[in-house]
């Protein structure tokens, strides 16, 4: 896999004198070396073949350090510098940059602080939930613009994703995996493609297949300047980058499964959704988990089968069936349900939902939809921004009501859970999403959260940077129109928030057991 020796280079990097005498940290990965030194990151890619890499020439290696600065400058455009060269002078000395002749190439990065790499961050319990919203809409915004490719993915690049998987695990999963299962997880991504092929293909068609970054997982991801920035995407292998986009964003949906953040990864999911619109996605959701899963399993096995050392090895086998046993989990989740949760302005609605989703449906949770923030984008108001009154007439309150039940539906249909959160105060609307669930055959439970006036009305006004426009004399209206006969679960939401998540999700494992993910008790 070596195609020429790079140890004169490499010893030319890892000198300080390279670097007018500032001390030399060192990254090794399977493609690449990156030295630090001073406020600089320079990686060398190595001169290595793989069958689905090939930096077998300085010349190869030239054009993929030009790529990689191309690609990542979309997401990074503050770290990557560009490319360097190592210079062969006269004397046959080598320089950094400089006269000469170009002998290796060079990217060129502003160093940041490893500690604050996503995946540090959240092996120190320190990967706060804050900042997965703002990395969600960062990703959807790089989406969005990312250039179409209709001549990658589609079912035929998520055929070539599980082959891939499926002659990994033959080859090198032998002491790491159990031959049954993981046929049967190549047997049933299989059969979930088949059932998938056209709702993929569709995609392609309608330009969801983009140049994406192929490898989102958190570490890739940083915390540059107070806001998470994604970096080092997939330059080498169109096949990897060229992707769905909800195929992209599975991997670090994936990846926070995995580690035990089960809220990070709905919220995610959610604001991604939310911020792209992209509920037609859904159905392909445990496939793209599952092949993100398989994929790592398939690594660590290979991993495992070179790896010298005896405990090592043992530490990779373990992890790689860790990740089959994902990867079959992705492919069977937790049927869907609809859960309702109504209340009057202040009665901790949203705050209910949040903390609940991760656990409802399959994985990563339930998709929430939010009466305040649904509305501002039916009015294409910013969540921030205050609604005057034409946002509050009785037209667009049911354009509201019929967007959030239209979500709710598209949801069910999918698969996936959804908890609709709104005000629910008109027995209209209650019956109304009560129907959505029978539509869809999905089980319902409706919550509702009851408080007292003066409770509710001091909460709106504490509130601050909130979707929500509701003050002291929205909730003094609502609770004098009144609400009639409350038919749903009532929980008294007096109490401090945590107390009244319990008690919700106290209904749910009651009524709904089947319906939970293995986040339930998160």
């Amino acid at each position: 896999m070596v195609a020429e020796s790079q140890s004169e280079v490499v010893s030319f990097l890892s000198s300080p004198s390279t670097y007018g005498g500032a001390a030399v940290e060192r990254i090794d990965t399977h493609t690449a070396l990156v030295f630090l030194a001073g406020t600089r990151a320079y990686k060398l890619k190595r001169a290595v073949r793989y069958d689905y890499l090939d930096f077998s020439t300085v010349e190869r290696r030239h054009v993929f350090c030009e790529e990689e600065v191309r690609l990542n400058r979309r997401t990074a455009p503050s770290m990557y510098r560009g490319i360097v060269p190592v210079c062969r002078g006269t004397s046959g000395t080598l320089s950094l940059g400089g006269s000469g002749t170009p002998v290796e190439w060079l990217v060129e990065m502003n160093r940041f602080d490893q500690a604050l790499l996503f995946d540090r961050l959240a092996s120190a319990g320190k990967l706060e939930l804050a900042s997965m919203g703002p990395l969600a809409s960062a990703i959807a915004a790089f989406h969005a613009l990312a250039a179409a490719r209709t001549d990658h993915g589609g079912s035929r690049g998520m055929a070539w994703v599980i082959d891939g998987n499926a002659e990994g695990f033959d080859e090198f999963g032998g002491a790491a995996l159990d031959p049954a299962f993981r046929a049967r997880v190549t047997k049933d991504a299989r059969t979930e493609l088949q059932e998938q092929a056209a709702l993929l293909d569709e995609r392609r068609l309608a330009g969801r297949v983009r140049q994406c970054h192929g490898d989102l997982h958190l570490r890739n991801i940083v915390l540059a300047g107070g806001r998470p920035t994604v970096f080092d995407g997939v330059e080498f292998n169109d096949q990897i980058s060229c992707i769905d986009v909800l195929y992209d964003l599975a991997f670090l949906l994936m990846d926070l499964w995995r580690r035990g953040l089960p809220r990070h990864a709905n919220v995610v999911l959610n604001r991604y959704l939310a911020e792209s619109g992209d509920l037609e996605a859904l159905p392909l959701l445990p496939l793209f988990l599952s092949c993100r899963a398989a994929v790592r399993a398939k690594t660590s096995a290979t991993a495992a089968s070179m790896e010298s050392d005896l405990k090592r090895r043992d530490e990779l086998q373990l992890l790689a069936a860790e990740y089959i046993e994902m990867a079959d989990g992705f492919l069977h989740p937790p049927p869907p349900c609809l859960v309702a949760i109504g209340g009057l302005s202040g009665s901790g609605k949203s705050t209910v939902a949040r903390e609940l989703a991760a656990a409802v449906g399959a994985a990563p949770g339930a998709m929430i939809f939010r009466s305040d923030e649904t509305r501002k984008r039916l009015c294409g108001t910013p969540l921030f921004e205050p609604l005057g009154p034409e946002g509050y007439t009785s037209e667009v309150s049911q354009r509201l009501y019929d967007a959030l039940l239209h979500h709710a539906r598209s949801a069910l249909r999918s698969g996936h859970a959804a908890i609709v959160d709104a005000v629910f105060a008109q027995p209209a609307h209650r019956l109304a999403v009560e129907r959505v669930a029978a539509e869809t055959s999905a089980p319902f439970i409706g919550c509702w959260l009851d408080a007292s006036v003066p409770t509710l009305t001091d909460r709106v006004e504490r509130r601050h940077e909130d979707p929500s426009d509701a003050d002291a004399a929205v909730v003094r209206a609502q609770h004098a129109a009144g609400t009639g006969p409350i038919t749903w679960d009532r929980v008294d939401a007096s109490s401090p928030a945590d107390i009244v998540v319990d008690a919700v999700r106290g209904i749910l494992q009651r009524r709904l057991p089947a319906a939970l993910t293995s986040a339930a008790s998160s």
